[in-house]
């Protein structure tokens, strides 16, 4: 089967690769994640992603794109409407590039984080899957979390602090000002 995998950075990519890949999974690689800022995140995320696929036979594709504007847009939804409308932008467009690609399935890295919204996400694929009459491909990478971990560290991978979004940023460094800064405050 040939599979489209939306890649969010590289540290989520490690295990699903693996996985894929022991499978005799035919896996084609997608670098879409126009909701990562600051841009100099961006630039280190991609770097890291360009790393690992030195170590792994993946035919890698990038949309090399800093969607700055249609992230704002999104930016002024709440919680998990944000974080839903986010995974919807980034697997359109895998399903998309899965059948201009001639693909039989698209499927997405954020399936491995412990962090994000696994039942939203395959939701909301199976929802476009079905625009898209592509099948998705939903496999629950979260029990490979900490052998990903030790397999991104021993590549000297860049490991983030946060998922990627202005939100995530924020809500990681919030605890952390308020501590420093009695009265610091966030809408």
């Amino acid at each position: 089967m040939k599979t489209l995998l939306h890649i969010c950075c590289a540290n989520c990519a490690v295990y699903p690769l693996d996985v894929l890949n022991k499978r005799g999974i035919d896996v084609t690689g997608l670098w879409y994640n126009p909701n990562i800022h600051p841009l100099t995140e961006y630039a280190l995320r991609l770097d890291a992603v360009k790393q690992l696929i030195c170590h792994t036979p993946v035919e890698m594709h990038y949309d090399n794109y800093y969607g700055l504007t249609e992230f704002i847009e999104i930016a002024g939804l709440k919680g998990k409407d944000r974080c839903a409308a986010c995974y919807r932008m980034r697997l359109s467009e895998s399903a998309r590039k899965a059948k201009d690609l001639g693909c039989d399935a698209f499927s997405t890295t954020l399936l491995y984080s412990v962090y994000q919204k696994y039942e939203i996400i395959v939701e909301t694929a199976v929802d476009i899957a079905n625009q898209y009459s592509i099948e998705f491909y939903a496999e629950d990478f979260r029990k490979g979390w900490h052998e990903g971990i030790e397999m991104s560290k021993r590549l000297s991978l860049y490991r983030q602090k946060y998922c990627g979004c202005i939100y995530s940023e924020m809500e990681r460094y919030a605890g952390k000002m308020q501590k420093l800064a009695p009265g610091f405050r966030i809408s």
